[in-house]
């Protein structure tokens, strides 16, 4: 990507630019008076958010991240889509979908009149994703950079047929302190309990983590509150679109397995994950569109 046409095309003086990441990946560098924020063209993937003010970023990314075509990125909001998890088909296709694992393309970008910055991301099918799946969509990220972060994601049905999804705004959140951090909204749900056979489980409490966990919640409120105590604040997720939500910390055997975390990363860092999951299938019809939303506010007192 020609990064002097990417400025002159979407920079926005003193606001928004275009500059080589990790990798020589385009990231596009949001600098407004309410929050910084760094976006990965590559995956269509916000790796940063801080408010002005923050001592800590919202996001987590680990120092070991692959920034390699091709790879995820470990870190930041991967956009699983058109499944999440591994292959619905069994088909040896790659474990949440391709959105993550391709460039996207600067659709376009906005200085709001509340002072806040937009950045637009999509892209369309094309002969790789239909030998994946083999259905014309477009796709598109809206990211809102203020006094809180906003992102929608937008499937569209291109074709004269409906198709069904399965998707998730794999959010990765810095904490202090994975033993510290309890996630609170869940009480009286279930989740399916992925460590353990997929066993459906009651939620009583808050979820707190000190062992591996994979859940995918069901029935879920429209807000959660990750209560940060190492970092004194809170998170809050406010989302609409979606029945579901899954909680992941891969603690301290895996995360030593897996080459892009250092050992001791999952003490750092909380994934709480708006998603349609399980049998939270969305069925986009013919021409449609559906939209998954959720906005992070960092608060503390």
């Amino acid at each position: 990507m020609d990064l002097a046409q990417l400025n002159a095309d979407y920079g926005i003086d003193g606001q928004l630019q275009l500059i080589a990441g990790k990798g020589d990946f385009p990231v596009i560098k949001v600098t407004n008076d309410q929050a910084t924020a760094l976006i990965s063209v590559y995956g269509g993937q916000v790796l940063s958010f801080q408010p002005q003010g923050e001592p800590q970023d919202l996001m987590f990314v680990s120092d070991q991240a692959y920034y390699q075509a091709g790879k995820a990125i470990k870190g930041g909001v991967p956009i699983c889509w058109p499944w999440f998890g591994p292959d619905p088909a069994g088909a040896g296709r790659p474990s949440h979908g391709f959105a993550r694992n391709r460039f996207w393309q600067v659709m376009g970008t906005a200085a709001l009149a509340n002072g806040a910055t937009q950045v637009r991301l999509g892209f369309r099918d094309d002969d790789g994703t239909l030998a994946l799946w083999p259905h014309r969509f477009e796709l598109v990220l809206e990211i809102t950079v203020g006094t809180t972060l906003g992102m929608a994601l937008v499937s569209r049905n291109r074709s004269d047929a409906p198709f069904e999804i399965t998707q998730a705004l794999h959010t990765y959140f810095t904490v202090g302190d994975i033993r510290q951090a309890t996630v609170l909204g869940l009480d009286g749900t279930t989740y399916l309990d992925k460590v353990d056979a997929g066993k459906l489980k009651p939620q009583g409490g808050p979820v707190a983590i000190a062992a591996e966990v994979d859940r995918i919640y069901t029935g879920v409120p429209k807000e959660l509150v990750i209560q940060d105590a190492a970092l004194d604040r809170r998170i809050r997720i406010t989302s609409t679109g979606n029945q579901t939500a899954v909680v992941w910390n891969p603690w301290a055997d895996i995360s030593a397995q897996m080459a892009d975390l250092a050992d001791l990363d999952y003490t750092r860092f909380l994934c709480v994950e708006t998603t349609n999951a399980a049998e939270d299938v969305i069925t986009v019809p013919a021409q449609g569109e559906f939209r998954l939303e959720v906005t992070y506010a960092i608060e503390r007192g």
